[in-house]
């Protein structure tokens, strides 16, 4: 089978790869475009990038315009380049079309009937909240719900999706759950050590900072704690800046037990990163299914996480985190105090996440449900127009 596989801006490249490598080694051929890399972007380290997106953006030195003209500029060049890529695949003729985002979905609709034409048009809903509502994407959230019924197979990662879906008047029967793989390929580690007496419980916040991660939130339930378990607790946070980070050191002004570094964190780093942790925190406001967490099961590291999508699907209260119900800053204090004050429940924790990461499907496990949807929208395309199935799509029925 032919899957043309676009995710415009790379939001999501690590997942992006692992499901073009497990479909190359199921014998499909995968052509994988993404935008053009700029000279501090790591490339795809095993699929080809075709660097169709955005390639005038560092011709033109767009990053260091002023933010108006620089989001104009990207957005003329995302049609222009949508445009090119419809007349291009309407060429190679891929027996499919998964796209991982629609970055601006007013603009992208106006193409999906060009792709369709080509061939049946596949998305993975990485957040059924659109852009986790994150306000500076107003923009980018126009026709980002009902751009959705316009595709053959909606792939989803949480139940938390589907009710969400079928509001936005998109079919059940094209609304499929698949599971969200390891971005990664290594072993699991061991368990966390017992903290040697007398130092503190590091609690790390990692990832990408914005404002429905819940950072002022987390720094809200610190103040809350009692003084004698403060001075047990340090604080991470880490990560490079999408949002203004001035509220956020002022809100954590005298509060030594919290640190900030505000920096792109490499891959290499993140995992010395989460062997430092004793504990994660995920105080989110809003989430589907999170990279990080998936990144971060493997090491077996106890969990604070608000009650919502994928943290609520995967996690098991009381046993390999503590879920408390999103915003609720009371609630996230007592979970910080509980993992602060009792060993043995962090101990019970790590060992129920050690259990959790062999339960997380492989690759080519997804991989094959994968292409299982594929071959029914191929399937089910063909018939409405009165053609056979053809090779491609029957051997993978």
């Amino acid at each position: 089978m032919r899957v043309a596989l676009i995710d415009p801006s790379l939001f999501t490249l690590p997942y992006d790869e692992r499901l073009a490598e497990a479909l190359l080694r199921r014998g499909h051929r995968v052509e994988f475009f993404g935008k053009a890399l700029g000279p501090r972007d790591a490339p795809p380290q095993s699929v080809p990038l075709r660097q169709h997106f955005y390639r005038e953006l560092n011709t033109l030195g767009v990053d260091h315009w002023p933010r108006v003209p620089a989001k104009l500029a990207k957005g003329f060049f995302h049609a222009r380049a949508m445009a090119s890529l419809a007349r291009q695949l309407a060429r190679e003729r891929p027996d499919v079309i998964h796209f991982q985002w629609v970055p601006l979905p007013v603009v992208d609709r106006l193409f999906l009937g060009r792709f369709a034409r080509v061939a049946p048009l596949v998305i993975t809903c990485h957040d059924s909240q659109p852009f986790n509502a994150n306000p500076g994407a107003a923009v980018q959230r126009l026709g980002a719900t009902t751009i959705l019924t316009r595709f053959d197979r909606v792939i989803i990662h949480t139940e938390q999706a589907r009710p969400r879906l079928a509001a936005y008047g998109v079919e059940a029967r094209r609304v499929q759950r698949i599971a969200h793989g390891f971005l990664d390929e290594s072993a699991p580690t061991a368990p966390p050590p017992a903290i040697e007496a007398g130092r503190p419980v590091r609690f790390l916040l990692f990832g990408k900072i914005k404002p429905y991660k819940g950072i002022d939130l987390m720094i809200e339930a610190v103040k809350r704690l009692a003084p004698e378990t403060r001075r047990q607790v340090e604080v991470l946070v880490i990560g490079k800046p999408y949002m203004d980070t001035a509220p956020l050191a002022a809100a954590a002004a005298g509060m030594p037990e919290i640190r900030f570094d505000f920096r792109f964190v490499p891959d290499e780093e993140m995992a010395h990163l989460f062997r430092w942790a004793d504990v994660l925190a995920f105080p989110y406001r809003e989430i589907e299914m999170s990279g990080v967490l998936m990144a971060a099961l493997k090491t077996a590291r106890p969990m604070v996480a608000s009650n919502i999508g994928g943290f609520a699907e995967l996690l098991t209260d009381g046993e390999t985190g503590f879920l408390v119900p999103p915003g609720e800053v009371a609630g996230l204090a007592r979970a910080i105090q509980r993992l602060v004050e009792e060993p043995e429940t962090r101990a019970r924790m790590a060992a129920g996440l050690v259990d959790l990461v062999r339960a997380i499907p492989s690759w080519d496990t997804i991989a094959a449900e994968t292409e299982g949807l594929y071959a029914e929208a191929i399937a089910e395309r063909r018939a409405a127009e009165g053609r056979p199935i053809g090779a491609a799509a029957s051997r993978a029925l």
